[in-house]
Parts: structure tokens; C-alpha cells; sequence
């Protein structure tokens, strides 16, 4: 029982020293000098200096992406130039033609103006949709969020356009609020990208507006019924772009569609939870020590629990890694537990 005390003694000095900071920071110099325990910055894991994973465990960069996208629609393009006259249908440029293809095929748009008509392109084609399928989720996706990132400061800036807001609190906020502004972003990034499309259309294909805006749902949708598409040399490196841009981000606006929807009932489940009355089931629960009383540590990891944030599983692998790391059964961790226990 001495070190079940001493243990609820722990956590209620680290509960109050999330309210009293300062008072917390001299205790603990206090208790420092008086153990004569080394200091914490002698261990940079503890004293903040490796707040970030390694470099390796970070996902590929934007260029990185680029590179990828580049090499895979290089590659196709050539493969396909190469078998330009197994590939039957309205055709401007060889290469140009080779390029166009590769994208409406990877985004599986699939108008049909140029489609293969040999046993080998056949096979070629198909091997390489469901490459760009895979590339269009893996590597596309990330592409997508690091432009949607990109802009939601600009997005967060434009909606206080009238106040009087620093770069700071402009940035907290969109950390605060990342789902709904990029949620936001990629509305207003469908939309351009829409306009942009239909006015091209109408403009250079010399189509009707709203065979124009046929034209763009059917495309974006990844439709693709093939009765209106690209057929002019500039209207098909319009497209090599324009189809990548836009179908991507539609596929973001409803992933992001989606995940705000998802947020919105946490929301509502989070704030039942912490207004609902208290059982006495709840308190046998949210006993972890079963000493028949519930300390302010036991109680937030409780809330925290059934918010669905954590389950019961972690707790208890956080708790034998608790007491894995202190060595001297102390019920609170210092630095020469971390010493006697090799870390």
C-alpha cells in the first residue's frame, strides 16, 4: 500500500503541475538537488530535443512526387509512343497523344477517343491502369494535400481579411480547424478548376457551354463516357494537367467531405461524454488501482477511454511500460530510473 500512496501521491503532484507550472518546476529542482540525481538535459530524448521521428520515417517529399509521377508517365508515354500504331482512334501528335493517353488512363477517366487495338497494348494497358490506380492513391494523394496545405493559410488569412489578425493566431487557427479548411480549400479548388475547364472547353474545342460543362463533370466524376473529350493539340496539353489537377481534387473534396462529417459527430460524442452524469459504475471503472478511490489522473484517462481516444488495451501496455521504467518502485519517473534501466 506504501507504494500504491506513493504512486496516487505521483500523480496528483503531475496533475497540479499541469496547473501550477511554476510552482512544479521549482519542486522539482528542490527534489533534485536534494537526491543529488543528474540532470535532465543530460538525456536529450527528455529534455525536448528530439521532438520529431527520424527523417526515414517521414513520408516522401514533394519533390520526391514529382520525381515518381514524372518517371511513371515518362515511362508509359514512351512504351505507348512506341506502339502508336496499335493505338486506334482520333490522334494529333504521336508523343503528345502517347502522354494524353497515359493520363486519361491512370485517372481512369477512359474517354475512349484513343483506345489500344493490339494483344499487346491491350495487355500494356491494362498492366499500367492499375499502376496509376495505385499511384493515384499512394503518391497523387500526398501531392494533393501538401498544394491543400499550401493553401489554407491563404484560405484562414482571406476569411479575417477585415480584422486585425497576426500570422500566428492565423496559423493556430487553421491547426485548430485543419479538417474544415481543408475541406475548404479543396471546395474552392473544384470550383476553379470547373470554370477553368468549361471556359477552355467552350473556347478552344469550340463546344457549346453546356456541352462544355458536360464535358468537365464527366471528367472530374472520372465518368468518362467519351462522347465529348480533347481532341486538338492544345486542348490535349491542356488536358495532360488539367485531368490530373482535377480529379484529384474531387477526390479530396468528398475525402474531406467525409472526414469533417465523421469530426462533427465526434464532436457531439465527445461533448455528451463529458456532460453526462457520473455512475457508480463509472467510478468502478475508472479505478485502475482498484483502491476503491478515483484520483484526477484515473478519471482523465477514464473520459479520455471513453471518448474512443484510447483504449483500454493501451492503457494497460502504458502501464507496464510505467513500470518497466521505475526501476526503484518509486511511483514516478526520474532520470536515474532511465539510467539503472539502460535507456
Amino acid at each position: 500500500m506504501a507504494n500504491d500512496d506513493t504512486r496516487e501521491s505521483s500523480i496528483g503532484n503531475s496533475v497540479d503541475a499541469l496547473n501550477h507550472p511554476n510552482d512544479n518546476g521549482n519542486a522539482v529542482q528542490r527534489r533534485r538537488h536534494c537526491r543529488n540525481l543528474p540532470s535532465v538535459d543530460s538525456f536529450p530524448e527528455l529534455n525536448g530535443t528530439e521532438p520529431h521521428p527520424p527523417e526515414a520515417t517521414k513520408g516522401p517529399t514533394f519533390m520526391k512526387i514529382l520525381i515518381i509521377l514524372a518517371a511513371y508517365l515518362g515511362v508509359g508515354s514512351f512504351c505507348f509512343f512506341l506502339l502508336r500504331n496499335q493505338i486506334s482512334g482520333k490522334k494529333t501528335n504521336g508523343l503528345l497523344d502517347a502522354l494524353y493517353f497515359c493520363v486519361v488512363t491512370m485517372t481512369t477517366v477512359g474517354y475512349g477517343d484513343l483506345v489500344p487495338s493490339s494483344t499487346l497494348a491491350k495487355l500494356l494497358a491494362s498492366t499500367y491502369v492499375f499502376a496509376g490506380i495505385a499511384l493515384n492513391g499512394l503518391i497523387l494523394g500526398k501531392a494533393a494535400d501538401y498544394i491543400l496545405e499550401k493553401q489554407q493559410v491563404l484560405l484562414a488569412r482571406a476569411m479575417h481579411i477585415n480584422e486585425r489578425v497576426g500570422q500566428a493566431e492565423i496559423v493556430k487557427e487553421v491547426e485548430s480547424h485543419k479538417i474544415r479548411y481543408n475541406f475548404l480549400t479543396s471546395l474552392a479548388l473544384v470550383v476553379v478548376l470547373t470554370i477553368l475547364g468549361t471556359v477552355f472547353l467552350s473556347v478552344i474545342e469550340k463546344l457549346k457551354f453546356v456541352d462544355a460543362f458536360y464535358c468537365v463533370c464527366v471528367t472530374i466524376s472520372t465518368l468518362g463516357y467519351g462522347d465529348k473529350s480533347f481532341l486538338t493539340t492544345g486542348g490535349r496539353i491542356f488536358a495532360v494537367f488539367w485531368i490530373l489537377a482535377s480529379t484529384i481534387c474531387v477526390v479530396r473534396f468528398f475525402f474531406y467531405l467525409a472526414e469533417l462529417y465523421t469530426e462533427s459527430r465526434q464532436r457531439s460524442f465527445i461533448k455528451w461524454v463529458l456532460r453526462r452524469n457520473i455512475t457508480r459504475s463509472d467510478l468502478e471503472a475508472a479505478d485502475l488501482d482498484r483502491d476503491k478511490v478515483v484520483s484526477t489522473a484515473e478519471f482523465v484517462v477514464y473520459k479520455i477511454q471513453e471518448m474512443g481516444k484510447i483504449s483500454q488495451e493501451d492503457v494497460t501496455a502504458i502501464l507496464e511500460s510505467f513500470r518497466n521504467l521505475d526501476v526503484d518502485h518509486s511511483g514516478a519517473l526520474t532520470a536515474s530510473d532511465l539510467v539503472q534501466a539502460g535507456n
